[in-house]
């Protein structure tokens, strides 16, 4: 890599404060950068490290506009910007030739589009359909019916079983499991029977799903998970649970079954959420929340149980305090103890708060 940043600044729709003429050799982050590379800083957080930082460049978002030592370039998403520089300068992606490896087991009546490329010991089950220009990894499974669409990558050892559809564009990373039985048992004399879980799941377009992600299929009608959905690696999600578009879904997050979430959430990492319940459009539920009931739109909670994220700081705020305001009560009954004592001393009563 060698550009001038007036040329980076072009490519990425950026507006350069400083000499636009320095050549930039290199990518790094913001802490490991040296002269000549390019970083950027997306968190107010690292906003600090402008004064130390050795990059000769910055991708920085419009608000910042002075430096000491580097040369800015404003844009409207800096880590989009640095995503799409990596994609020109990083190594060149690995590409799939089409074609099916003879060690891949493929059923009857399946319908396989063009360009696909089946790797090693794949199994495609009796009339499936793959989509044009899609990847199906190594050791991966796809079951009796199940429909995936274009140019989809489904990375090695993903399970995809029966009667699930899958959009276009969807990347599926590895360990994943769709379509296994929801969690769905009826107890009768202290035995539980399994309840059959008949249903489907149907995958949107653009969705990216991270590694040993368990999506159930539902007990009837479908899990829904919406068009653009990002879900980290861990997640669990269970039998007729309802995800809309542009959700974010973060690493070991647990969402119980029939639960509605709507569009544009974000579920931070560890998050518990309770079956049953509505979740509305643009909520941001915090790290380690637990969400027991539903939650209106365009709300950001955290804790557990979820509150409204001021509510819940100010709620934490006192629990920090409880030992010294345990401190506190003592010696305020220590206090109350030598009182009585000495009022016993004046009065010579055994109960003398009570003249």
């Amino acid at each position: 890599m060698r550009m001038k940043v007036k040329e980076i600044a072009e490519m990425v729709g950026g507006k350069v404060i400083g000499d636009p003429d320095v050549v930039i050799t290199g990518v790094s982050g913001i802490k490991e950068a040296k002269e000549g590379d390019l970083t950027f800083i997306a968190i107010n957080k690292y906003k600090p490290l402008l004064k130390s930082t050795k990059a000769s460049a910055v991708l920085v978002s419009p608000e910042i506009n002075n430096t000491v030592n580097a040369v800015l370039i404003q844009v409207e998403n800096p880590s989009l910007a640095f995503a799409k520089i990596m994609a020109l300068v990083g190594p060149e992606p690995i590409k799939f030739s089409p074609g099916i490896h003879p060690t891949a087991i493929i059923g009857k009546n399946v319908e396989i589009g063009k360009d696909v490329s089946i790797q090693p010991f794949a199994v495609i089950e009796d009339n499936a359909v793959i989509g044009d220009e899609t990847v199906i990894g190594a050791g991966v499974y796809i079951g009796h019916y199940t429909k995936i669409g274009r140019n989809c990558l489904i990375y090695p050892h993903v399970v995809i079983r029966e009667r699930i559809t899958i959009g276009d564009r969807v990347i599926i990373h590895p360990g994943t499991v769709i379509g296994g039985d929801g969690f769905g048992f009826a107890t009768v004399r202290g035995v539980h029977h399994k309840i059959p879980q008949i249903g489907t799941v149907e995958i949107g377009n653009d969705v990216e799903i991270g590694s040993n992600v368990t999506i159930d299929r539902a007990r009837f009608d479908k899990t829904y998970i919406g068009n653009g959905v990002k879900i980290d690696n861990l997640v669990q999600i269970a039998h007729n649970v309802y995800i809309g578009d542009n959700t974010i879904v973060v690493a070991q997050v647990g969402i119980s079954g029939s639960t509605k979430i709507g569009k544009n959430v974000i579920i931070a990492g560890q998050a518990g959420i309770i079956g049953h319940i509505t979740i509305g459009d643009n909520v941001i539920i915090g790290g380690k929340a637990g969400v027991t009931k539903n939650i209106p739109p365009n709300t950001h909670v955290t804790g557990f149980p979820a509150r409204d994220k001021w509510e819940d700081m100010r709620f934490q705020a006192y629990v920090r305090r409880q030992p010294e305001l345990i401190e506190k009560v003592k010696k305020l009954e220590e206090k109350i103890e030598k009182l009585e004592a000495r009022l016993r001393e004046i009065y010579g009563e055994e109960n003398p708060e009570n003249n």
